[in-house]
Protein backbone atom coordinates (compact mmCIF):
# COMPACT_ATOMS: atom_id res chain seq x y z
CA UNK A 1 0.00 0.00 0.00
CA UNK A 2 1.49 3.39 -1.09
CA UNK A 3 1.29 5.73 1.65
CA UNK A 4 4.04 7.88 1.89
CA UNK A 5 4.27 10.64 0.03
CA UNK A 6 7.96 10.21 -2.17
CA UNK A 7 5.94 6.44 -3.15
CA UNK A 8 3.02 8.46 -4.43
CA UNK A 9 5.03 10.40 -6.20
CA UNK A 10 7.06 8.03 -7.98
CA UNK A 11 4.01 5.97 -8.55
CA UNK A 12 2.41 9.10 -10.44
CA UNK A 13 5.64 9.58 -12.45
CA UNK A 14 5.79 6.00 -13.73
CA UNK A 15 2.29 6.27 -14.92
CA UNK A 16 2.84 9.21 -16.54
CA UNK A 17 5.89 7.82 -18.26
CA UNK A 18 4.18 5.08 -19.44
CA UNK A 19 1.23 6.64 -20.90
CA UNK A 20 4.11 9.10 -22.82
CA UNK A 21 6.17 6.63 -24.14
CA UNK A 22 2.76 4.65 -25.48
CA UNK A 23 1.66 7.47 -26.80
CA UNK A 24 4.87 8.54 -28.58
CA UNK A 25 5.67 4.88 -29.69
CA UNK A 26 1.78 4.56 -31.12
CA UNK A 27 2.77 8.18 -33.09
CA UNK A 28 5.86 6.74 -34.07
CA UNK A 29 4.38 3.91 -35.83
CA UNK A 30 1.58 5.42 -37.43
CA UNK A 31 4.15 8.31 -38.88
CA UNK A 32 6.33 5.36 -40.33
CA UNK A 33 3.22 3.67 -41.79
CA UNK A 34 2.08 7.16 -43.32
CA UNK A 35 5.25 7.89 -44.69
CA UNK A 36 5.72 4.74 -45.99
CA UNK A 37 2.43 4.85 -47.79
CA UNK A 38 3.19 8.25 -49.11
CA UNK A 39 6.33 6.53 -51.02
CA UNK A 40 4.61 3.91 -51.76
CA UNK A 41 1.70 5.78 -53.74
CA UNK A 42 4.71 8.34 -55.20
CA UNK A 43 6.21 5.27 -56.87
CA UNK A 44 2.87 3.89 -58.06
CA UNK A 45 2.55 7.11 -59.69
CA UNK A 46 4.88 7.65 -61.40
CA UNK A 47 4.75 3.70 -62.80
CA UNK A 48 1.61 4.40 -63.95
CA UNK A 49 1.88 7.87 -65.86
CA UNK A 50 5.13 6.28 -67.44
CA UNK A 51 2.89 3.43 -68.47
CA UNK A 52 0.11 5.67 -69.39
CA UNK A 53 2.43 8.14 -71.76
CA UNK A 54 3.62 5.06 -73.52
CA UNK A 55 -0.33 4.05 -74.71
CA UNK A 56 -1.22 4.14 -78.52
CA UNK A 57 -4.98 3.98 -78.44
CA UNK A 58 -8.08 4.28 -75.72
CA UNK A 59 -8.23 0.81 -74.80
CA UNK A 60 -4.46 0.47 -73.97
CA UNK A 61 -4.92 3.44 -71.46
CA UNK A 62 -8.59 2.56 -69.87
CA UNK A 63 -7.09 -0.95 -68.94
CA UNK A 64 -4.36 0.04 -66.71
CA UNK A 65 -6.02 2.77 -64.98
CA UNK A 66 -9.15 0.13 -63.85
CA UNK A 67 -6.21 -2.04 -62.58
CA UNK A 68 -4.71 1.13 -60.87
CA UNK A 69 -7.91 2.09 -58.86
CA UNK A 70 -8.09 -1.45 -57.78
CA UNK A 71 -5.16 -1.76 -56.58
CA UNK A 72 -5.26 1.55 -54.21
CA UNK A 73 -8.41 0.06 -52.87
CA UNK A 74 -6.49 -2.47 -52.03
CA UNK A 75 -3.78 -0.48 -50.34
CA UNK A 76 -5.96 1.89 -49.14
CA UNK A 77 -8.15 -0.88 -47.02
CA UNK A 78 -5.01 -2.38 -46.19
CA UNK A 79 -3.37 0.98 -44.77
CA UNK A 80 -7.00 1.71 -42.83
CA UNK A 81 -6.93 -1.96 -41.57
CA UNK A 82 -3.33 -1.53 -40.28
CA UNK A 83 -3.65 2.53 -38.85
CA UNK A 84 -7.30 0.70 -36.60
CA UNK A 85 -5.09 -2.14 -35.45
CA UNK A 86 -2.01 0.34 -34.33
CA UNK A 87 -5.07 2.18 -32.76
CA UNK A 88 -6.81 -0.39 -30.86
CA UNK A 89 -3.71 -2.01 -29.63
CA UNK A 90 -2.51 1.49 -27.94
CA UNK A 91 -5.86 2.12 -26.75
CA UNK A 92 -6.04 -1.78 -25.46
CA UNK A 93 -2.18 -1.11 -23.68
CA UNK A 94 -3.87 1.91 -22.02
CA UNK A 95 -7.07 0.85 -20.77
CA UNK A 96 -5.32 -2.15 -19.40
CA UNK A 97 -3.10 0.34 -17.37
CA UNK A 98 -5.77 2.39 -16.21
CA UNK A 99 -7.51 -0.85 -14.93
CA UNK A 100 -4.23 -1.74 -12.98
CA UNK A 101 -4.19 1.87 -11.49
CA UNK A 102 -7.61 1.87 -10.80
CA UNK A 103 -7.55 -1.55 -9.19
CA UNK A 104 -4.36 -0.29 -6.96
CA UNK A 105 -5.75 2.78 -6.17
CA UNK A 106 -8.77 1.18 -4.78
CA UNK A 107 -6.94 -1.28 -3.17
CA UNK A 108 -4.97 1.77 -1.42
CA UNK A 109 -8.23 3.64 -0.67
CA UNK A 110 -9.56 1.12 0.77
CA UNK A 111 -7.01 -0.14 3.19
CA UNK A 112 -6.69 3.29 4.32
CA UNK A 113 -10.54 3.82 5.12
CA UNK A 114 -10.25 0.00 6.99
CA UNK A 115 -7.53 1.79 9.16
CA UNK A 116 -9.63 4.76 9.76
CA UNK A 117 -13.13 2.89 10.25
CA UNK A 118 -11.47 0.95 12.72
CA UNK A 119 -10.54 3.36 14.80
CA UNK A 120 -13.53 4.69 14.64
CA UNK A 121 -14.87 5.78 18.03
CA UNK A 122 -18.40 3.81 18.77
CA UNK A 123 -21.61 4.87 18.15
CA UNK A 124 -20.39 6.07 14.79
CA UNK A 125 -21.26 2.83 12.69
CA UNK A 126 -23.94 4.72 10.66
CA UNK A 127 -20.94 6.93 9.38
CA UNK A 128 -18.84 3.74 8.65
CA UNK A 129 -21.66 1.71 7.07
CA UNK A 130 -22.01 5.37 4.69
CA UNK A 131 -18.49 5.38 3.83
CA UNK A 132 -18.00 1.94 2.65
CA UNK A 133 -21.52 1.86 0.80
CA UNK A 134 -20.24 5.18 -0.72
CA UNK A 135 -17.35 3.23 -1.98
CA UNK A 136 -18.78 0.01 -3.59
CA UNK A 137 -21.15 2.84 -5.18
CA UNK A 138 -17.81 4.20 -6.45
CA UNK A 139 -16.56 0.95 -7.98
CA UNK A 140 -19.89 -0.04 -9.31
CA UNK A 141 -20.46 3.04 -11.25
CA UNK A 142 -16.82 2.86 -12.50
CA UNK A 143 -17.87 -0.87 -13.65
CA UNK A 144 -20.16 0.29 -15.44
CA UNK A 145 -18.49 3.61 -17.06
CA UNK A 146 -15.50 0.56 -18.17
CA UNK A 147 -18.53 -1.81 -19.29
CA UNK A 148 -20.15 1.16 -21.10
CA UNK A 149 -16.79 2.44 -22.72
CA UNK A 150 -15.63 -0.87 -24.52
CA UNK A 151 -18.66 -2.38 -25.68
CA UNK A 152 -18.17 1.62 -27.31
CA UNK A 153 -15.03 0.75 -28.75
CA UNK A 154 -16.73 -2.62 -30.34
CA UNK A 155 -19.49 -0.94 -32.12
CA UNK A 156 -16.63 1.58 -33.62
CA UNK A 157 -14.68 -1.25 -34.36
CA UNK A 158 -17.76 -2.83 -36.44
CA UNK A 159 -18.48 0.32 -38.23
CA UNK A 160 -14.98 0.84 -39.36
CA UNK A 161 -14.79 -2.63 -40.87
CA UNK A 162 -18.20 -2.50 -42.24
CA UNK A 163 -17.65 0.90 -43.93
CA UNK A 164 -14.42 -1.00 -45.27
CA UNK A 165 -16.41 -3.57 -46.43
CA UNK A 166 -19.40 -1.87 -47.95
CA UNK A 167 -16.45 0.60 -49.77
CA UNK A 168 -15.01 -2.24 -51.44
CA UNK A 169 -17.99 -4.02 -52.61
CA UNK A 170 -19.14 -0.63 -53.91
CA UNK A 171 -16.24 -0.24 -55.91
CA UNK A 172 -16.22 -4.00 -56.92
CA UNK A 173 -13.11 -4.99 -55.03
CA UNK A 174 -12.31 -8.24 -53.11
CA UNK A 175 -11.75 -7.37 -49.38
CA UNK A 176 -8.39 -7.99 -48.09
CA UNK A 177 -7.36 -11.42 -46.19
CA UNK A 178 -6.98 -9.92 -43.10
CA UNK A 179 -10.43 -8.16 -42.93
CA UNK A 180 -11.91 -11.35 -44.47
CA UNK A 181 -10.81 -13.31 -41.31
CA UNK A 182 -11.78 -10.91 -38.89
CA UNK A 183 -15.14 -10.73 -40.55
CA UNK A 184 -15.66 -14.28 -40.40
Amino acid sequence: MTTKPQEFAKAGIDSVSFFANTAFDSIERLAALNLNASRSLLEASFANVTALLGTKDIQSFVEPAEGTGRTGYRKGSRLLAQHFAITAETKDKLAKKVEAEVATANANVSGLVEKALAAAPAGSEAAVAAVKTAIKTANRAYEGLNKAAKQAAEVAEASVSAATAATLKAANVPAPKAAAKKAA
